[in-house]
């Protein structure tokens, strides 16, 4: 299906100018003007020569309609393969009218060294970075594969870690915590100076024996955040549950959950709290099906709405 055929948005000049701009920097930047990969061949070439080395007997319909070609282009570049003793047809068992297509050993002897040297090139690019940086590029180029890929194709393959908070993390926390909870529930900024007051609190009297903090990053960008405070010496708290929208659906809320049981009972706790409130259901039923109980529910008036506060407990 053609781009210009989607249904779409509004868009703003400035951001069609914006892409425009990448367009001509990147093609740039990796050579596509010139030679490609310093061959007599052309990039849509190189890309059927691709498909065709990994690839396990293709038809020409497959690839047309995968590279989006149109079916007379591809098939002067097949024939061009053929001629030049680069590709095999075998009749499909299948289908009487398709051909199987494969590359000879000559072809794969053409493709080695252009593969080699498209790896060489991309590891120059990153190489020209610092390793933050070349981790920050390759992520940039996952979100726009991920956004730009069609329904039908599968997403790469994202990378989720837990890691030690940083410094500028809690200013991080205290910020989701204002902007999520305004934009879903419209509270006001009472809740925020509760979380700021909470962030504070835990940094200025950390003890790491006890206490500990996960940042979750998504592909690189912190996307939650979990911790785990000590109120006594049999009794742990998890607070400060915080999930952007971007990272639900992945199972991530369940997982830092699970981490702060799991540290709690480590450390020798009896008993693990929270306290959260009514509304917020998908943070309910994560507790509940691990095993927390609400002991108490109270209304009251906070946050600019009626609320009903809850606390929940854990047998560790």
């Amino acid at each position: 299906m053609s781009i210009m055929n989607l249904p779409y948005s509004p868009v703003a000049p400035d951001q069609v100018n914006a892409v425009r701009d990448f367009n001509r920097f990147y093609t740039q930047r990796i050579g596509v003007l010139d030679p490609y990969l310093g061959s007599d061949l052309s990039l849509t070439e190189v890309r059927v020569l691709y498909e065709l080395a990994h690839r396990d007997q293709p038809t020409a319909t497959e690839l047309g309609h995968d590279l989006a070609l149109d079916a007379g282009y591809l098939s002067r570049i097949l024939r061009r393969f053929e001629s030049k003793g680069w590709l095999a047809r075998v009749p499909s068992v299948a289908d009487a009218r398709q051909s199987l297509l494969a590359l000879t050993e000559a072809g794969h002897q053409v493709f080695a060294p252009l593969q080699q040297q498209s790896s060489d090139e991309a590891a120059a690019l990153l190489a020209a970075l610092a390793p933050g940086e070349q981790q920050k590029l390759v992520n940039a180029m996952g979100t726009v594969q991920r956004l730009l890929a069609p329904a039908t194709t599968p997403a790469p393959t994202r990378t989720i870690v837990l890691r030690d908070p940083r410094p500028g993390d809690m200013g991080w926390v205290v910020q989701q915590h204002g902007e999520i909870y305004a934009r879903e529930y419209g509270w006001n900024s009472e809740f925020e100076a509760l979380v700021a007051d909470i962030a504070g609190k835990y940094l200025k009297n950390f003890r790491p024996d006890s206490e500990k903090c996960w940042i979750a990053e998504l592909d690189g960008e912190r996307v939650g955040a979990v911790f785990v405070a000590r109120k006594s010496a049999t009794v742990a708290q998890l607070r400060m549950l915080i999930l952007a929208p971007q990272a639900r659906g992945l199972g991530l809320g369940r997982r830092l959950t699970d981490e702060c049981i799991e540290f709690a009972r480590n450390k020798g706790y009896r008993k693990m709290q929270l306290w959260t409130n009514s509304c917020l259901d998908a943070a309910r039923a994560i507790y509940a099906k691990r095993g927390f109980q609400l002991v108490k529910s109270e209304p009251y008036h906070g946050f600019g709405h009626d609320l009903v506060g809850e606390t929940w407990e854990l047998r560790l």
